[in-house]
């Protein structure tokens, strides 16, 4: 009953975070700056997540000697991850692009999970992960990058990977002190105050209030903001604590899975032969990472004979 709660948070935290590269997608498509709905967006769930957390009588302290974990977390994210996948949306103009190069996430947390905490790492957790990439770069080698900016989001996205394996282990390094709520609450709060200075400049710049008061906003907006930061988060921060950064980041490369279908189905972008199989040869690298076939650890170390 643990294991099948855990995977149901994970794949709950991934369904809305696929479909939030559509919700962001259509916001800039309406000329919203980043740095208008990414502030509001995660202000408004570090309120929701506040009230959840006095609701339920957790406990808000944080201890000093996890002042600075807090505030390099909130760092990683949301300000360096939200802010360069967004922009990573804008400049490559493809939101299943965008969701495939952030897949990439599980090579990165699969070695700090074994630098930082040991983490038990078998070859078949390594041989899914590479069938589930080749799937990836099956799809993106049948999708064509319209933007003149293309490649400098790619770059975008990347740094944002970085910054996502870096927010796992900060995350798995609290999730014993803490409750989930309590630590994604204090990430968005601190959050909010990194944004800021660039919310009440470039967010503000072109402020139409007849648009930025309209539903076609607000819709996308609140979608985000509920269900892309308050559960998915919260989902995930629970995930990441039963899993470890290795095994909880391989669910990443679903992203791309929910990005594609979601677009598909709402209209957002139509998808090739090439892209449909690409996706199943990713899901199937996914779901091999978690059978429970082999046992040894990669990487652990031999006994002297």
């Amino acid at each position: 009953m643990q294991k099948l709660k855990t995977y149901v948070a994970a794949v709950t935290a991934i369904l809305f975070w696929g479909l939030s590269y559509i919700w962001s997608g259509r916001l800039v498509a309406q000329g919203i700056p980043v740095e208008y709905f990414l502030p509001i967006r995660i202000l408004f769930a570090a309120v929701i997540l506040l009230v959840i957390n006095l609701v339920c009588g957790y406990s808000l302290k944080i201890h000093k000697q996890h002042l600075l974990t807090f505030f390099l977390l909130a760092a990683c994210e949301p300000f360096i991850y939200f802010f360069c996948e967004t922009y990573g949306i804008q400049f490559t103009g493809s939101p299943t692009i965008s969701s495939l190069v952030i897949a990439s996430t599980p090579v990165l947390a699969m070695v700090a999970g074994v630098m930082f905490f040991k983490e038990h790492i078998t070859w078949q957790h390594v041989v899914g992960m590479v069938i589930c990439l080749a799937g990836l770069v099956l799809v993106t080698r049948a999708s064509r990058g319209e933007s003149r900016l293309f490649y400098f989001g790619l770059a975008v996205l990347v740094l944002a990977v970085v910054a996502e394996v870096a927010y796992a282990s900060l995350t798995k390094a609290l999730t014993d002190g803490y409750e989930p709520t309590v630590i994604v609450m204090y990430q968005f709060f601190i959050g909010s105050i990194f944004f800021l200075p660039l919310f009440l400049t470039r967010g503000m710049e072109t402020y139409d209030p007849d648009l930025y008061s309209s539903w076609s906003v607000w819709e996308p907006i609140l979608c985000l903001s509920v269900l892309c930061s308050t559960v998915a988060f919260a989902a995930w921060a629970y995930a990441i604590g039963k899993l470890g950064v290795a095994k909880s980041s391989i669910f990443q490369a679903l992203n791309p899975v929910v990005t594609a279908l979601a677009g598909f189905i709402l209209g957002d972008e139509i998808l090739c032969g090439g892209q449909w199989v690409g996706l199943a040869i990713a899901v199937a690298g996914v779901v091999l990472t978690q059978l429970n076939i082999g046992k040894k650890n990669l990487f652990a170390r031999k006994k002297d004979a």
